[in-house]
């Protein structure tokens, strides 16, 4: 009997569109000797739904056609199996039901922890990241903040709130400008370059803010630097056993690895890839010494992190110093790097079939811990009333 995989995909996020491409390109790899998939949509007003319709890009682009042929359901857990259940009618019929969840989400709201906080509260297996690796990768200053306190190379940053910046402009301009311009201004919670703009005065920094606070309350500033080289490296496994995969040397058109860069770039009328379009030579044109040093800081981060399936981590290398500084962890990466994992030997059906694995395997290690007692502390509990005063007494 085949496993039946539910891939999640969509959601209210800048990167709603990017994770279309990345599942339907999962969806059409998947073995399907072993898996039956089951695809689930969430569109951008957070409504969850499934039907076969999802599974072609071409039905995205005519919205009234595509919502009168799918179904609103919720995903639900019953005598411990998980169903998705018809949520309009009279009676909630079921639509289907799936074994294991597999979220390709990107972005805020999905990725950074909210997805898979929901499946962990109905014990369902999903593949990826926990609650807190995915939710630290997402947030960039206290992944920032987490990685300064174990020796990881960064880069100086300084962050802020939306409503700090309102009520004192003249100090988070000083501050910022201690970096010495340029300097690169981002949401901190978002992803695909979204909202990123680089600063050269203050002027320009002034604006750069302007545009970051349309799409996050927290803000982070880096120093720019100037003689950059893009470097990228995928890791797969979980926290006994993982892999890094070949490097890559990302160039973009703009100052940095923009979203157009990422997505949009290419010939007019040609159909996006994902970040399997974007420029790149891989391997990376760098020394074997460097390579090595970004191996392992890899692996430092994804440990870290506690992450698990695969990752994209980015980093920053100083062309004139030979200097790296780890940029950001992407939980779950567009495309979910499987160019990478393509150079390094591995093609993208075994690629999904090693993160289904990994996710079953990491599903029953989970399960021998203990995360309940038998025991019911409410028996102990005499005369529990309503009402203004708690009246009961708890004897422990």
């Amino acid at each position: 009997m085949k496993i039946k995989v539910g891939v999640i995909f969509g959601g209210e996020t800048v990167e709603h569109e990017v994770s279309i491409i990345s599942a339907l390109q999962a969806i059409k790899n998947i073995n399907e000797d072993k898996y039956e998939v089951v695809p689930i949509y969430i569109d951008k007003n957070r409504n969850w739904y499934t039907g076969m319709e999802l599974l072609n890009i071409d039905n995205y682009k005519n919205s009234d056609f595509l919502f009168k042929n799918i179904i609103p359901i919720t995903l639900c857990k019953f005598k411990d199996e998980f169903w998705l259940l018809r949520e309009k009618g009279l009676f909630k019929r079921v639509e289907d039901k799936i074994d294991i969840a597999f979220p390709i989400v990107h972005g805020a709201n999905v990725e950074d922890g909210s997805i898979v906080g929901y499946l962990e509260s109905i014990g369902i297996p999903y593949v990826g990241s926990g609650i807190l690796g995915s939710a630290i990768g997402q947030d960039k200053v206290v992944m920032k903040q987490l990685m300064k306190s174990e020796g990881l190379p960064i880069v100086d940053y300084v962050w802020f709130y939306d409503y700090e910046y309102v009520n004192d402009e003249e100090k988070i301009i000083n501050n910022i400008s201690k970096l010495n311009f340029p300097v690169i201004v981002k949401p901190a919670r978002l992803g695909s370059s979204v909202g990123i703009s680089v600063a050269h005065n203050v002027d320009e920094l002034k604006q750069s803010i302007v545009e970051a606070v349309k799409y996050d309350e927290k803000i982070v500033v880096e120093k720019v630097i100037s003689d950059l080289i893009e470097v990228n490296a995928s890791v797969l496994g979980n926290n006994e056993y993982a892999e890094v995969s070949e490097l890559e040397e990302v160039m973009g058109v703009d100052e940095f690895l923009s979203y157009k860069d990422k997505y949009i770039g290419g010939k007019k009328g040609t159909k996006s890839k994902g970040m399997a379009s974007t420029n790149r030579v891989i391997p990376a044109r760098i020394s074997d010494n460097l390579t090595s040093k970004i191996n392992e800081l890899s692996l430092k981060v994804f440990r870290l992190l506690d992450l698990s399936g695969v990752v994209r981590i980015d980093y920053l290398v100083d062309n004139k110093n030979g200097k790296v500084y780890v940029n950001e962890p992407n939980i779950i990466p567009g495309s979910l790097s499987f160019y990478l994992w393509k150079e390094s030997g591995k093609d993208y059906k075994t690629l999904l079939d090693d993160l289904l694995t990994l996710a079953i395997k990491n599903y029953k290690k989970k399960k021998k811990k203990i995360y309940s007692f038998e025991s019911n502390i409410l028996e102990n509990i005499n005369g529990l009333k309503g009402g203004k005063g708690f009246k009961g007494k708890l004897k422990m």
